[in-house]
C-alpha cells in the first residue's frame, strides 16, 4: 500500500485543524485491502492525504473504559440511539494521548470532547473532573474493558468539506476475558462530514459496491474477544466481514 499512498498530494496537520469536525455525521464502510487499493487509485485525483513529519500511515492505540456490567457496550448492542464511549487514545508516532468522551445522539450526530493527558489511564483529579461533567455513569465504576491497535491514513477532499479515515491491521485485547483477537484483513472506512455535505467518495464507493455498514471497533472487538457477552446484534456484521474476507483475500 505504501506505493500508492505516496502518490497523493499531502496536507499538513496544521491545515487539518480547520477540519476538526467535532460535531459531525459519520458514515462507516467495511471492506478489504484489495478493494481499498482500488479505491485509493480512484481517489487520488480528488483527495489529499494527511502527512505528519513525512509519515502518512500512523499507528494508533485506544483503551476503552466501561462499567463492570459493560453498560456502554450493552446500550449500543440494544440499539439505543443515544450512547456514549469513554476512551484514551494514543497517537503512537507522536506519543500524544487524549482522554475522550464520545456521544452519539438520537439524531445520529456525533459529538466528541477531549483533553490532553500525560499518562495512559484515567486516574487523577483533573481526569475525573473532566469525566464527571460528561459521563452518564458513575466515573468511579469505570474500568479498562478493551484495547485496540490499528494503522490509519486520513484523506481530505480538495474542497476541504470532509475527512475520511481508513483503518487497517485491527487487533484487540480484552481485559475482561484476557483474549486477543484480530481483523487484520478487514478495512474500516469512516466518512466524516459536518452534516450531509456532498461527497466525491460516495460515488467511488458505490462504483466499487462498498456499501454503508455500521462498525464500532469497541463493540466488534468486544464481541470477538469475549464469548460471554451479549452479541446477537453483532453476529450478522461479523459474518458479513468474514464473507468479504473470504471473497477478496483468498490466497493473500
Amino acid at each position: 500500500m505504501d506505493a500508492i499512498i505516496n502518490t497523493f498530494d499531502p496536507i499538513s496537520l496544521d491545515e487539518m485543524k480547520l477540519l476538526r469536525l467535532m460535531n459531525r455525521v459519520d458514515t462507516k464502510f467495511v471492506t478489504t485491502m484489495p478493494r481499498l487499493l482500488d479505491l485509493l487509485e480512484m481517489a487520488r485525483a480528488e483527495y489529499l492525504m494527511q502527512e505528519i513529519d513525512g509519515v502518512r500511515s500512523s499507528a494508533y492505540t485506544t483503551l476503552y473504559y466501561d462499567t463492570p456490567a459493560l453498560d456502554m457496550y450493552i446500550m449500543h448492542h440494544n440499539g439505543c440511539l443515544g450512547r456514549q464511549k469513554v476512551r484514551v487514545r494514543e497517537y503512537v508516532d507522536s506519543g500524544q494521548r487524549f482522554l475522550e468522551v464520545k456521544n452519539k445522539n438520537n439524531h445520529r450526530r456525533t459529538r466528541k470532547k477531549r483533553i490532553s493527558i500525560e499518562e495512559f489511564n484515567i486516574e487523577g483529579e483533573e481526569k475525573h473532573d473532566f469525566l464527571k461533567g460528561l459521563c452518564w455513569c458513575d466515573v468511579e465504576t469505570l474500568q479498562p474493558s478493551l484495547r485496540n491497535w490499528f494503522n490509519r491514513i486520513t484523506l481530505v477532499n480538495k474542497g476541504k468539506t470532509e475527512r475520511v479515515t481508513i483503518d487497517t491491521d485491527l487487533r484487540f485485547h480484552n481485559y475482561v476475558s484476557g483474549q486477543d483477537r484480530s481483523l487484520d484483513k478487514a478495512v474500516i472506512i469512516e466518512l466524516k462530514r459536518d452534516g450531509n455535505q456532498p461527497s466525491p467518495l460516495l460515488k467511488m464507493l458505490r462504483e466499487l459496491r462498498i456499501h454503508p455498514h455500521g462498525f464500532s471497533k469497541y463493540c466488534m472487538g468486544t464481541a470477538l474477544s469475549n464469548p460471554n457477552v451479549k452479541q446477537n446484534r453483532w453476529k450478522p456484521k461479523l459474518h458479513y466481514v468474514d464473507r468479504l474476507i473470504s471473497r477478496d483475500c483468498e490466497g493473500l
